[in-house]
């Protein structure tokens, strides 16, 4: 089949941008026709009559913005490859048409260059994102443009999240509701006992994430944090003054930090050869700074996404630029149950233990952490300078990526790690509990034994299946075997153990 590039496609290989990766690639053909690849990006066919007039860049900008996935990052790069006579000469034809209107505001808020115009524009105001496509933030009414700008962040940094068809309909989903329906099922007291494990299973799990084992004092300093969730406002959330205090919460306290950091960073791995193998590096320390300015403003602005939308983005933001040198994976998941409680999805005082859900569904958060690492790393170029330092020497071509990420996986993954947390975590902690307290009820009908000794009889019987094991029978030397043997079949029927 003869099929000819359009659109993005056509930019994409006309400017040798083989590095970036489109979510949406289109062609002029005989027939139209729709197709996922099997990277998960949509190729889509259309007929004749859809081909541009003009086999020229701008046109293929026009036909890709109505077309193809909106992609700031892949916008700038073409931006950069586009003479500025030309972007003028363009808009200043139709200054009334939106699609002229939009690339002038894209092509100065993206290159910080400002076009001259010969007349101002004419025309009602057109959103710059499609709301129908895309999740966008609080409007800004640019009066130059005549454009809506809608964007969820700013020129420091602004994720994109598409609607997909699994997107929308898990943004559908009321989590709010769910958790209240888990309320209904058990006894206050039961719930009540439930949280306060919760809350140390999360703390648990996120450093376990990091395969780290903290002292008894950084645990308790992380549960206090968690209690504390959602209490700041949005200007407050991503600042620089409480992220740090955060992160000297979090940390062993030789690794505290008072700034972000000032070194480059990487997560990798030493090979058997002494080389190393990178799975991501974070942007240069002379981003960071910006970085983070736009992330905070992204809070701000994001404020009607949608609370799951908003954990995403802000969580994922934050970890991908990586501001400190210790300590980013834990606030990134502390983020995630700040941005819950603050939205009100889920009630103060209460957590949705998702590092827990994470910790035990690895291959899954890893793959969610590489749907943003691979294609950076296949676009980076490094070297290490005479101090070992890292250093990207491709600045120029991946700002855009860590400024502008497209952040729609992310926020797939985290609505589904939430909803399988509330759908299936959360409840067996409330069944084991509920259980728990029945069984305690049956052995003590059994024999009156202490609480500490029940206690460590359930312990045991859980560590073994149902079984005691035999090398603690000396710890319940006043216990018969019968006694013991009836222990065994009570807790099997109770924990409905085979």
């Amino acid at each position: 089949m003869n099929l000819q590039p359009v659109g993005s496609q056509w930019l994409k290989e006309n400017f040798s941008l083989s590095s970036h990766a489109l979510t949406h690639a289109s062609y002029i053909g005989p027939a139209s026709s729709i197709e996922l690849t099997s990277k998960g990006n949509v190729e889509e066919i259309y007929r004749a009559q859809y081909q541009v007039a003009r086999d020229e860049p701008l046109d293929h900008l026009e036909f890709s913005l109505k077309y193809d996935d909106f992609s700031l990052d892949f916008l700038k790069a073409v931006f950069e490859r586009i003479p500025h006579a030309d972007i003028e000469a363009f808009v200043n034809t139709s200054p009334g048409s939106k699609y002229a209107r939009r690339i002038g505001f894209l092509y100065e808020f993206l290159t910080k260059k400002e076009l001259r115009l010969k007349r101002p524009v004419a025309g009602n105001y057109a959103d710059l994102l499609d709301e129908e496509k895309y999740v966008t933030g609080a409007i800004i009414k640019n009066t130059r443009w005549r454009i809506n700008n809608n964007l969820l962040g700013t020129v420091d940094f602004c994720p994109i999240v598409r609607k997909t068809r699994e997107l929308q309909q898990l943004m559908n989903e009321d989590i709010a509701a769910q958790i209240e329906n888990l309320k209904k099922d058990y006894s206050q007291d039961i719930f009540n006992r439930a949280i306060l494990y919760l809350f140390k299973k999360e703390t648990r799990s996120s450093y376990q994430i990091e395969r780290e084992e903290p002292s008894s004092d950084r645990l308790e300093r992380f549960i206090a944090l968690l209690e504390e969730a959602g209490k700041k406002t949005n200007e407050e959330i991503i600042s620089k003054p409480r992220l740090v205090q955060l992160q000297n919460a979090i940390v062993d306290e030789r690794y505290a930090a008072n700034d972000y950091r000032h070194h480059s960073i990487y997560v990798g791995e030493s090979l058997p050869n002494f080389d190393e193998y990178f799975h991501y590096i974070g942007p240069p320390p002379a981003m960071v700074s910006s970085l983070m300015d736009g992330l905070n403003e992204t809070a701000v602005k994001s404020g009607r996404a949608g609370a799951t939308i908003r954990a995403a983005i802000i969580s994922f933001g934050f970890v991908f630029i990586h501001p400190f040198e210790d300590g980013n994976g834990r606030i990134h998941r502390f983020l995630i149950h700040d941005v819950l409680v603050h939205d009100q999805v889920v009630p103060r005082g209460m957590i949705v233990p998702v590092s827990a859900h994470m910790l035990n569904n690895i291959a899954d958060y890893d793959r969610a952490l590489e749907k943003y690492s691979k294609p950076l790393m296949q676009r980076i170029r490094y070297n290490k300078d005479k101090n070992e330092e890292l250093v990207i020497t491709n600045t120029d071509e991946v700002e855009g990526y860590f400024r502008y990420p497209d952040l729609t996986d992310q926020c797939i993954y985290l609505i589904r790690t939430i909803l399988s947390t509330i759908e299936q975590d959360m409840p067996g902690e409330l069944l084991f509990i509920h259980r728990y307290d029945e069984a305690k009820k049956a052995l003590q009908k059994i024999v009156d034994m202490p609480d500490r000794k029940i206690d460590s009889m359930l312990v045991f019987l859980h560590q073994n299946h149902g079984t005691f094991p035999k090398r603690r029978r000396e710890q319940f030397q006043e216990l018969t075997d019968v006694e013991i043997e009836w222990m065994q079949k009570t807790y099997r029927e109770v924990f409905e153990i085979d």
